[in-house]
């Protein structure tokens, strides 16, 4: 087991150092997020009753589509350099890649929500640090990974990775992004958090679920 998740650790590093000495994934998802909240803020003429109705969906539209980004970049460094099939010959179990790749994408689109969130905050006058905020944050997120992972190594391989990749995703990842705005919300809007337990439940069940399915099919997706 520690052999195991030596492996995975050893993953995440590679695309760390290689993102660091770029720093492709993390400026480009940087420059989107921003960009998306600036142009939603001058285009809205938000008041503070309507703010708190529209902002969370506002700030998962600029989660999911700066995320995109960094998870078209997943296997394409690889790729570019035709280190995609070295990669796979090592010995290396497939489900360790999966993680160490599920574990870097969910750490460089984390990066991106815990820079830009402060900024919404600032630009939609909103107290966005309240601590109900992270796990809501994290546990959409790591459903948004986990199923962005698994199609961003099936859409590497095509000539229209760019299009194909949310074409593909965005229909599965509906009811986690749904559950996350509407937790985001009653935060938001300062109701009880009881009221959004079952928008919890549905995004644990959904990486629960979608996690596991994703690491049992990986293997086959890498393969093709």
């Amino acid at each position: 087991m520690r052999n195991y998740i030596a492996k995975i650790v050893t993953i995440v590093w590679k695309d760390v150092a290689a993102e660091l000495r770029t720093k492709e994934a993390i400026s480009s998802m940087f420059v989107f997020a921003l960009l998306t909240i600036v142009i939603f803020n001058f285009a809205l003429e938000l008041t503070p009753v309507n703010t708190a109705h529209v902002a969370p969906g506002i700030l998962w539209v600029t989660f999911t589509f700066a995320g995109i980004l960094g998870l078209n970049r997943s296997f394409l460094r690889e790729k570019d350099q035709g280190c995609l099939e070295g990669l796979m010959m090592t010995p290396v179990d497939r489900s360790a890649l999966y993680f160490g790749k599920l574990l870097a994408n969910w750490l460089f689109i984390s990066i991106i929500e815990a820079i830009s969130l402060p900024l919404f905050g600032v630009f939609f006058n909103l107290s966005v640090l309240r601590w109900p905020i992270l796990p809501i944050t994290l546990l959409g997120t790591l459903g948004f990974t986990a199923v962005g992972t698994i199609f961003a190594a099936m859409a590497v391989n095509t000539r229209l990775r760019d299009v194909l990749l949310p074409i593909m995703l965005f229909p599965i990842v509906v009811p986690v992004i749904i559950a996350a705005v509407k937790s985001t919300g009653a935060v938001f809007a300062n109701r009880p958090l009881g009221e959004i337990s079952q928008w919890f439940q549905l995004m644990i069940a959904f990486d629960l679920i979608f996690t596991t399915v994703s690491f049992m099919l990986f293997e086959y997706v890498l393969e093709t």
